[in-house]
């Protein structure tokens, strides 16, 4: 009977020592937060970038998996992906996309310098962290192809940043990056190990843990809704119905077009040193625009196609640089021959010419303020616009600007120049879902010349804070506290008892 007590005192304490170890578990399983959706802006290297376009290698580079560029050297990694812990400053995102880069072509035709570096990683705790990147190379000596995936490439610095926060999005800016062994061994021996790369900046959105985000509901992302409010009827909500001479309704539709990739270089480079601004609904997807809400008819029959899209760009830079593509229209005749439209409006006065480095006035030809309607800009080959599950689709078709298309850019190309593919797609019934965009996250990228470094965060918290489950996060230290308290405790107890009993059996 007297072990009774005991017993409960036993269990009661047990309890304390596994609800002690269990909380800090729970807590540090709350403090992990998704990121989900963001960039990284990395040149790698500029001098190698120049090294690689310039007159000895004689190469260039072309970008994969979406990548973009940005700025005068800068490639831009899309749709981040990973955790962050706000009260540690641990931090993880992976980005996709990737960049090529070819020089020294030999005679049968294949480049002694063959480099691709994609999917980053960046993984930071403490004062630093490293990126990760996956790496095909061909080393300068024997030739041999190596492939390497995740290869820690560069050390970074926080430079005595504190991680620690509880905002929604970490922006990081400029952060030096140095070479390591293994990046410098994986470069095929361009660089020694020590060597200085570019800096590293990115954002990225944080939210609690959870469901990760869809693309469509990315900021990013599809962004228009998949097909049209109807009645009761399956008319559209405007009355008008399905329009005459169509056999496949259009429920929803999407232009991709980057315009061309040395023209938004130019823009947001050292000469303009300007940017773009997207309106009306039109969405940023890195390496191309998106004119999204789709409208008008689609000919099953005859394969043909004449729709409306939504949205604007607005490109402004010094040197004369404003202007602005609004209103597309896409059109693909019986022939399977495309062309995209445009209201145009403004001027380029000022071009760079990439190929030898140098910025020359081009004509103008009264472009400055100017306003065409429905100019024809570019022309691509559609084929056949067979419907597949619900959709109609042109995937990154080559494009050569038009006559009418030269002069709306004020004779920076001449007609006939190849700019950035277009994609289409457009959707036949509502439950086809269009083709989602790379995530850029919500927060501003980092540019070339942004500021220190510094995450966004919201104030440091103190005392006990909470998770999202609305249990105390205990820190390490006070759950360790608290089982050597009761393991005191039970270790006192088990002494009593003894001491107890030896009494018992001497009055025995």
């Amino acid at each position: 009977m007297p072990a009774r007590p005991h017993l409960r005192i036993y269990v009661t304490l047990l309890c304390a020592a596994v609800l002690a170890a269990l909380l800090p578990a729970s807590a540090a399983r709350a403090a992990d937060r998704t990121v989900q959706g963001g960039r990284l802006d990395w040149g790698i290297k500029s001098s190698f970038q120049s090294y690689v376009t310039g007159p000895i290698a004689n190469g260039a580079f072309s970008l994969t998996g979406g990548a973009a560029t940005v700025g005068g050297s800068q490639f831009r990694f899309h749709s981040a992906s990973g955790t962050y812990d706000g009260s540690s400053g641990s931090f993880r995102a992976g980005f996709s996309g990737g960049v090529h880069f070819l020089g020294h072509r030999k005679a049968d035709g294949t480049h002694q310098l063959d480099l691709t570096i994609s999917r980053p990683t960046v993984r930071l705790s403490g004062g630093g962290g490293t990126l990760y990147v996956d790496i095909v190379s061909r080393a300068k000596g024997t030739g041999a192809v190596t492939t390497s995936s995740q290869v820690p490439f560069a050390s970074l610095s926080l430079g005595g940043i504190d991680m620690k926060g509880g905002g929604d999005a970490v922006r990081l800016n400029n952060l030096p990056a140095t070479l390591t062994a293994q990046g410098a061994t994986s470069f095929a021996g361009y660089y020694t190990a020590g060597t200085a790369l570019d800096p590293v900046s990115l954002s990225a959105d944080v939210r609690a843990a959870g469901p990760v985000r869809t693309p469509s509901s990315s900021p990013a992302g599809p962004g228009p809704k998949q097909g049209k409010d109807k009645d009761k009827k399956g008319e559209k909500a405007d009355g008008k119905g399905k329009e005459e001479g169509t056999s496949g309704r259009m429920e929803n539709g999407a232009v991709d077009w980057g315009v061309r990739r040395t023209f938004r270089e130019y823009v947001t480079g050292a000469i303009a040193e300007g940017g773009w601004k997207l309106t009306g609904g039109a969405q940023d997807g890195g390496a191309l625009f998106r004119f999204p809400e789709g409208s008008g008819r689609y000919d099953e029959k005859r394969r043909t196609l004449d729709a409306a899209f939504t949205g604007a760009v607005r490109f402004t830079g010094k040197q004369g640089l404003d202007l602005t593509l609004d209103t597309v229209r896409a059109e693909v005749t019986d022939d399977g021959k495309g062309t995209l439209y445009a209201d145009v409006t403004g001027a380029v006065s000022r071009a760079q010419d990439t190929a030898r480095g140098k910025t020359q006035d081009r004509a103008r030809g009264g472009a400055r303020g100017k306003t065409w309607t429905k100019a024809p800009l570019i022309t691509f080959a559609a084929g056949d616009l067979e419907p597949k599950d619900g959709l109609v689709r042109v995937t990154e078709a080559p494009t050569k600007l038009t006559a009418a298309g030269a002069e709306a850019f004020g004779g920076m190309y001449r007609a006939g120049t190849e700019m950035d593919p277009v994609s289409l797609a457009v959707s036949l019934t509502a439950a086809a879902e269009l083709p989602a965009l790379p995530d850029l996250g919500s927060v501003e990228s980092a540019t070339p010349k942004a500021a220190d470094a510094e995450p966004e965060r919201a104030q440091p918290e103190t005392g006990a804070a909470a998770s999202d489950s609305g249990v105390p996060v205990l820190p390490v230290g006070l759950a360790a506290v608290s089982l050597g308290a009761v393991a005191a405790a039970l270790l006192l107890l088990r002494r009593r008892r003894t001491r107890t009993a030896a009494g018992a059996t001497d009055e025995n």
